[in-house]
């Protein structure tokens, strides 16, 4: 299960790395809390049609544990594409998987702060690599720091705390409604916002703007897989792994996000680039080798 579960969320990260220049064509017709408004409500009410055919008819309903662990993760999961959504306005769709990467830093330090969780010697060694491919990839050839990219900084924080509140509550919570809840949070408090910083919300419902190929891809694409299926995939399958696995994996997101920008507006990847690419990369596989390895058995 620990294979298909990483495989699964290797698949989840290739997604969110391609949407980012999806994102950032979007929100130069929709404003950024009413662009996540509508992908978070679609992704919602696409999530309604297997909740309905399936647990509301064995019965079951949402309990309070379930519905106050969906609101918490849905406020983490909010934020990060809060800041995110925000940070693309100022900063490039590279650059902004490159610093959201940096989540990979967080999640250990925060497994180990508020869930108790130790980690191997083979972990802590993939970490070490992958955050040295994200200081390549970020900085050694993007040496300004803009407004943006801080922005894009704390979502790195917000979205290693929902990583972590679902490692808290995936195990003994069902996947399918924690998922709709949190989804459901996200598009609640994006309209919220959007209503509190004065966007232009009204133009969500101009077919000029929705039926621009731009837009309605981009909501189709983010709403379905990159949503829907890419966060009931994270609730399911974080019951089989633990957090800093995930986070080593989801460092791959600036690999295929440097990848999209490269063939879709053909910003270029340096050689710094391409090393920090092959040193997160090196990270996963360490953090994959088996850990029965490092333990002494003499000790026996």
């Amino acid at each position: 299960m620990k294979k298909t579960a990483d495989a699964t969320l290797l698949f989840v990260v290739f997604i969110w790395g391609v949407t980012f220049v999806m994102v950032q064509n979007a929100i130069s017709f929709l404003e950024p809390f009413s662009f996540n408004a509508v992908r978070f409500l679609i992704a919602f009410l696409f999530l309604l049609v297997p909740y309905f055919l399936t647990l509301h008819k064995k019965g079951n309903r949402y309990h309070k544990e379930t519905m106050l662990a969906g609101l918490h993760i849905g406020v983490w999961l909010f934020l990060g594409y809060a800041f995110q959504t925000k940070g693309l306005e100022l900063t490039t769709p590279a650059k902004t998987g490159f610093i959201t990467g940096l989540s990979v830093v967080m999640v250990p330090v925060f497994s180990l702060v508020l869930l108790k969780l130790k980690l191997s010697r083979n972990t802590v060694l993939g970490v070490v690599a992958a955050t040295f491919g994200l200081y390549l990839m970020a900085f050694v050839d993007h040496s300004s720091v803009n407004v943006g990219d801080f922005l894009v900084f704390l979502c790195a924080i917000s979205f290693a705390m929902q990583i972590i509140t679902t490692a808290k509550y995936a195990k003994t919570l069902p996947a399918l409604p924690l998922t709709l809840i949190q989804v459901g949070t996200v598009s609640l408090l994006s309209f919220l916002s959007a209503l509190l910083f004065g966007e232009n919300y009204s133009v969500v419902f101009k077919a000029e703007v929705m039926l621009q190929p731009e837009v309605w891809t981009a909501l189709l694409v983010t709403s379905v897989l990159a949503t829907s299926f890419a966060f009931f995939a994270q609730t399911y399958f974080q019951a089989y792994t633990t957090p800093t696995r995930v986070a080593l994996i989801f460092s791959m997101e600036p690999v295929f996000a440097a990848m999209t920008s490269y063939i879709w507006i053909d910003e270029k990847l340096t050689i710094a680039s391409l090393t920090g690419c092959g040193f997160i990369f090196a990270g996963m596989i360490l953090a994959e080798l088996p850990q029965r390895k490092s333990i002494p058995r003499e000790v026996t």
